[in-house]
């Protein structure tokens, strides 16, 4: 009776764990399918109308004493765009180009054409000693410039603010195509590859500009923390800060092959968390970023950013946009942590 007794409960362990390993089964295969989806599947959305732009200026080589003169040749560029858009009856992207052609703004680099590109300066960017580089995420464009140099102001005041004797500039680079939110890019490493030579490019411009004793911080969000993880192998910047980040593509801050310091931030209500942190290769296309960046495997510095959500890390008043500040200007010892 015993050893009946016992046989019984045995069976029954073992059907529950043989239940236990079908669901995990069925879980991953789902999970699976739904990702090879993402990838290999055609996107039904609908593709915005091209619009005629001009090619980019020609520029001379970047340096202190040609930056007015390329600010002055790309405002002239964004005047033509919005003329050509205008004539194309798009008055959104007319606006926009408009608005970038005004004197005030100044422009290292623009291109009308297709989703478009823009890199903008706040600040002076010929004599500043800080220097901090956004680089944006999915769904940025031309069209949705507006949102990231919001982020871009509110870097800058608060660098003002927080150090008004120190020489700063903010560099919007939205110097790529970026993936859509839902598409089937935005799980490869595919646009932060063709990203990276431009970025990396971006760099040696700004110290041809600024000088080599000038610090530079490249600031990431997002898809552009992909894009800074395959820039970042021997790069000439001083830090290398992660904020609402898939994952690099590489599996630890060493990785990264960069003398930068790499810091890392999330926000407590950022959905950037439920990510699977994972690296595959399915039919030949590697799927996912690797290690997560503020788990303790990755080792970078993890700095706090507060309960905000994958949008707010540059809002003001937030305890992630202090602490963005504090890196780009240095002041390491007062960055805070979790």
């Amino acid at each position: 009776m015993r050893f009946a007794s016992r046989y019984r409960r045995g069976e029954g362990v073992r059907r529950r764990a043989g239940r236990w390993r079908h669901a995990g089964r069925w879980r991953r295969a789902a999970l699976a399918a739904l990702v090879a989806g993402a990838v290999v599947l055609p996107l039904s959305a609908a593709v915005r109308p091209e619009i005629p732009a001009p090619p980019p200026a020609s520029l001379a080589p970047l340096d202190a004493s040609t930056l007015d003169e390329a600010y002055a040749a790309n405002r002239a560029n964004a005047a033509e765009a919005a003329r050509t858009a205008a004539a194309h009856h798009d008055r959104d992207r007319a606006a926009t180009d408009r608005s970038l052609a005004a004197r005030a703004r100044h422009l290292l680099a623009f291109d009308g054409r297709g989703s478009g590109r823009v890199t903008e300066v706040l600040g002076d960017l010929a004599r500043a000693d800080r220097i901090a580089v956004l680089v944006p995420g999915s769904d940025t464009s031309l069209d949705t410039y507006g949102r990231f140099r919001a982020a871009a102001t509110a870097l800058y005041g608060q660098l003002v603010r927080q150090a008004p004797g120190t020489r700063t500039a903010v560099v919007a680079w939205l110097g790529y195509e970026t993936p859509g939110t839902v598409s089937t890019t935005v799980t490869t490493t595919g646009r932060a590859e063709q990203a990276a030579p431009h970025l990396r490019a971006l760099v040696a411009d700004l110290r041809a500009t600024a000088g080599s004793g000038s610090r530079i911080s490249l600031l990431c969000h997002s898809y552009g923390s992909v894009v800074c993880g395959r820039a970042a192998a021997g790069l000439a910047v001083d830090d290398i800060a992660l904020v609402g980040s898939p994952g690099t593509g590489a599996e630890s801050a060493t990785a990264l092959h960069t003398r930068a310091r790499v810091w890392a931030a999330r926000g407590g209500d950022d959905w950037v968390a439920n990510v699977p942190h994972v690296r595959t290769n399915l039919f030949g296309t590697i799927v996912g970023f690797g290690t997560d960046p503020v788990s303790p495997a990755f080792g970078a510095r993890v700095f706090t950013a507060g309960d905000g959500g994958h949008s707010d890390y540059f809002r003001p008043g937030t305890a992630s946009l202090t602490n963005l500040t504090r890196i780009v200007l240095g002041e390491t010892k007062a960055v805070t942590h979790d």
